[in-house]
């Protein structure tokens, strides 16, 4: 028999990206139910989180009922706008030259943002459609100031199917902006859009409670199990599992270092796993001599820390203390325990960037669960 024939151990190296649709139509009927009676709506833009927005929309479409989307771009909404074909969508970031065609044939619904879009918007207008109205009450981005709906005439007042703005501070309950934006709000749509539906909570303003909703909310991070109101536990299941597998396991002796730069020194005997993952894939470099890696072994789920520097296409972990671990088993970067708030914690930044950053990129095998629970 041959040395070939004799090795019986996995050999893996793609990391893999597992998102749970199951879950994701759980936490949108939470978030629903949170926000009643104002209407829901799903935020896939960015393809939705970089969880894909093919396969939510498809499955918040048939399976949720969900028919208003937002997208950042017309160029995202034309690659699936055929798949909700009863659908209001959204544009976010509005209409302009750059995208003045696909408004006109797909009926997208612009938000206009500024007066000079609105008047780029009247010469292009797009039959059967009403576009929406953005109107700034301090996060000071996009948005019409009160000066500029001034200039509004009352026809062009009268044009618009909603009124809309978004908040600042809601992740953080007691925050005062989130009282001056509702005051300010209220004020703009009392005195110019009294009778028009309005929309001011993404799903962090949501949990705020009625008098934020509206008559429409627009779920985004949190429908993809990011908790959005950290003041609170955390209500939404994780959708997210990421895993990548170990390719070499190896001894490393005491005063030997790790990785790029040498930035991780051994002061005993180790052992070391590499792990088939790194910023090439998305993981941050800040996790770098900070970060944790999860291995179930024997149906026990143990912790490994990160050593030395996240290099672009791999991870070195600390698996001195793990017994039983082989070539092929998967290390665990995002799980249930260990969530995309988690990793974001630990790496200095948000669930949100984690998510767009690892969902998009074309390394990871992406993989759907969906179906009977």
């Amino acid at each position: 028999m041959s040395l070939f024939n004799k090795i019986t151990t996995t050999v893996l190296t793609q990391p893999v990206l597992e998102i749970n649709l199951n879950k994701l139509i759980d936490n949108y009927k939470l978030l629903s139910q949170i926000a009643m009676p104002a209407i829901p709506s799903a935020v896939i833009k960015d393809d939705a989180y970089g969880i894909g927005a093919y396969e939510v929309a498809k499955v918040l479409y048939e399976k949720a009922g969900c028919r208003h989307f937002w997208f950042a771009h017309a160029y995202e909404a034309q690659k699936i706008v055929n798949i909700l074909p009863e659908a209001k969508i959204y544009i976010l970031q509005g209409i302009g030259k750059d995208s003045a065609e696909l408004f006109q044939k797909y009926k997208f619904i612009p938000v206009i943002t500024s007066l000079k879009m609105w008047q780029f918007y009247k010469k292009h207008q797009i039959d059967g459609v009403k576009p929406v109205i953005y109107i700034e009450t301090g996060l000071n981005r996009l948005g019409f100031r009160e000066d500029e709906i001034k200039k509004l005439s009352k026809k062009d007042l009268k044009s618009f199917s909603l009124v809309m703005s978004h908040l600042a501070c809601a992740d953080e309950k007691d925050h005062f902006m989130n009282a001056r934006q509702l005051e300010n709000f209220k004020y703009l749509k009392e005195k110019y859009f009294k009778d028009m539906p309005a929309s001011l909570s993404a799903s962090d303003g949501a949990f705020l409670g009625a008098d934020y909703c509206f008559n429409m909310v627009r779920l985004g991070a949190a429908m993809y199990g990011i908790n959005t109101a950290p003041y609170r536990l955390n209500r939404m299941k994780n959708i997210v599992t990421l895993k990548a597998p170990v390719m070499q396991i190896c001894p490393l002796q005491k005063g030997d270092f790790v990785g790029y730069s040498a930035t991780y020194r051994a002061n005993t005997d180790r052992k070391i796993a590499i792990v088939s993952i790194g910023y090439g894939d998305g993981v941050p470099r800040s996790l770098s001599n900070v970060g944790k890696v999860f291995f179930k072994v024997s149906g026990k789920w143990t912790e490994a820390r990160i050593l030395g520097r996240v290099s672009m296409d791999n991870i070195i972990c600390d698996v001195t203390d793990i017994k039983g671990l082989e070539v092929g088993n998967y290390g665990y970067l995002i799980m249930d325990d260990y969530t995309l708030d988690d990793i974001a914690r630990d790496s200095g930044t948000i669930g949100y960037e984690i998510a767009s950053n690892i969902g998009k990129n074309p390394r990871c095998i992406k993989k759907y669960i969906s179906g009977t629970k």
